[in-house]
């Protein structure tokens, strides 16, 4: 079976409109991949930065996949929230990036997202805190009918990866 190690780190974020931000993040995976060894999910902590314009996390993301095909190639799926005073999380966004197919050391940054809702989705938004979330974490990385949504720019989250990748030629996969 071919194999595909994923090692680095989830550095941060930048571009938001407030610093106090975590991240869930799930690599999602097709089919024909099996998950040998390591976490395919996780969340960060809270970040509380001094300066205010970027948030440092070095979350550790350590996966080693097994494929007959690339197929399906992994990707990191992410939600980013913003933690108040009152340890409330509010939604800042959605993004996902494919794990590059090339070995070797990359610098990644995840463009994020959030729904923008309707005319009084954005009125709550403003005075209340509560964004609009999606019903299904899947429409975050399927393109089926992510074209209808109405969505707001947000910030990027950066990511330090080593992809290696072992015994695809053995196996007549080719990337």
């Amino acid at each position: 079976m071919a194999e595909v190690h994923v090692i680095g780190s989830l550095v941060g974020a930048s571009g938001f409109p407030r610093p106090e931000l975590t991240a869930r993040w799930s690599i999602v995976a097709g089919e024909s991949w099996t998950l040998i060894e390591g976490d395919d999910a996780g969340q960060t902590q809270v970040d509380l930065p001094e300066d205010g314009r970027f948030t440092v996390w070095s979350h550790p993301i350590d996966v080693h996949y097994g494929t007959k095909t690339i197929a399906g190639w992994p990707k990191i799926v992410f939600q980013v929230f913003h933690q108040d005073m009152f340890g409330r999380n509010e939604l800042y966004g959605y993004g996902f990036v494919h794990i590059p197919t090339t070995p070797g050391r990359h610098l990644v940054d995840c463009v994020t997202w959030r729904p923008a809702g309707t005319i009084m989705d954005q009125v709550w938004t403003f005075f209340l805190g509560a964004t609009p979330q999606l019903k299904s974490l899947d429409l975050v990385h399927n393109p089926s009918d992510r074209f209808r949504l109405q969505t707001t720019a947000m910030g990027k989250v950066h990511i330090d990866v080593t992809v290696i990748v072992r015994n695809f030629d053995r196996y007549d996969v080719s990337l």
